[in-house]
């Protein structure tokens, strides 16, 4: 583990998660679902189950340099989930162009940092103040602690993605660069059933959605939501199946194996919900989704048959139903998706934020964020138009 100066602070770099204990991780994230806050991503279970299962790691290119910030008695009061990075998948935040062009103009892209939750566009904090302490302090000196590290080990640039509020203003300062993007969520007023969340909706578009329901329920399809004890190794392998088969397809090659699925069912089986769709008695379909602790975080879905509407329902509607059963006030259904829109899930800015050393690279990127803001900007305007609600009459 290596140091970096921070005055006052020591901000040491760890290899994992391994270099807190699941005690000393809490005080930064919180325990459980009680948690104000409580984001399953950032919990030690899941992230000591993308090491463990060797998911993440440097054969992957997923290489863990954690931050850990101690105070003058070494009691950790901050931290970072960061990875030293060989390539740009898996984040969501897409950076191929800015690499290529800096390698075709000589510079060398690769290795970078990445301040992030693997695999994973679910917004959160990425720098993890303790409860106890002044949090806009520990937040710039993990800033600040990102970008010196980023000279030690030097690397092209350093990216902290799908980051909250809380933390843009202490990057900001720090030198990182601010893009946005889009995602979809689905927001639920109160509502006390799904009928009142149609209600909402303007008629066409609640009759298409009354209608698209029963069409991907047709053929004798039901849908199971599973979670807890029911999270079986039955279970967990047909879910593996849909997944690497849909994978397969999308990447290539899946990004997560069958022993981070057992090691999550394991560590953290109350976290989880499947969504799984059964025909002639065998699964046939299904959707894993984190449960936080005022929403629901929509993950992979897969299939080994093909039903019309049926990835909509397993996805998007079942959500929407345990998110209104368990009264959680938002479902977010990962990256990009316009076709969100139709099923109730409305545009939301999504955050992130770049260091870029290179002088002339920072200033290429810059201009770029500068245009590509303005898009998102217009783009969610636009989208926000086609919205399925009600117009007021106001």
């Amino acid at each position: 583990m290596s140091n970096l100066d921070q005055g006052e602070f020591t901000l040491r770099v760890g290899d994992g998660i391994g270099a807190f204990t699941p005690e000393e991780w809490s005080q930064l994230t919180g325990t459980s679902r009680e948690s104000p806050g409580y984001n399953p991503f950032l919990s030690y279970a899941f992230l000591s189950a993308l090491e463990d299962s060797g998911c993440v790691e440097r054969k992957s290119g997923w290489l863990p340099q954690f931050l850990r910030l101690e105070d003058a008695a070494g009691k950790v009061i901050g931290a970072v989930p960061c990875y030293l990075k060989g390539h740009s998948q898996g984040e969501y935040v897409f950076d191929h162009g800015w690499a290529d062009a800096f390698e075709r103009a000589g510079g060398r892209y690769y290795p970078k940092l990445q301040a992030s939750i693997p695999f994973t566009p679910a917004t959160g904090p990425r720098l993890l103040a303790h409860r106890d302490w002044d949090g806009p302090a520990v937040r710039a000196a993990l800033a600040n602690g990102l970008r010196q590290l980023t000279g030690q080990l030097g690397v092209s640039s350093a990216h902290s993605t799908f980051v909250n509020a809380d933390d843009l203003p202490a990057l900001t300062e720090a030198g990182f660069l601010h893009r946005i993007d889009q995602q979809f969520h689905f927001f639920n007023e109160g509502y006390e059933t799904y009928d009142d969340f149609l209600e909402s909706l303007a008629a066409r578009k609640r009759k298409a959605l009354k209608r698209e329901r029963r069409e991907a329920l047709a053929d004798g399809i039901s849908i199971d939501h599973l979670t807890g004890s029911a999270l079986t190794k039955p279970v967990w392998d047909d879910f593996f199946t849909f997944y690497t088969d849909t994978g397969s397809r999308k990447w290539g090659r899946p990004y997560l194996n069958r022993e981070f699925y057992r090691l999550i069912g394991e560590r953290m089986p109350d976290d989880i919900v499947l969504m799984m769709a059964r025909r002639d008695g065998r699964y046939i379909a299904g959707a894993i989704n984190f449960i936080g602790s005022d929403r629901l975080f929509g993950r992979h879905w897969g299939c080994i048959e093909d039903h019309r509407f049926l990835h909509f329902e397993v996805c998007y509607h079942q959500a929407i139903d345990f998110a209104i059963e368990r009264k959680l006030h938002v479902v977010e259904a990962g990256a990009q998706g316009e076709h969100k829109l139709a099923r109730g899930y409305l545009p939301v800015t999504t955050h992130s934020a770049h260091f870029i050393a290179h002088e002339g690279l920072r200033r290429a990127v810059a201009g770029f964020l500068e245009h590509e803001r303005s898009e998102v900007a217009t783009m969610s305007e636009v989208l926000n138009e086609h919205a399925p609600f009600k117009k007021s009459d106001c």
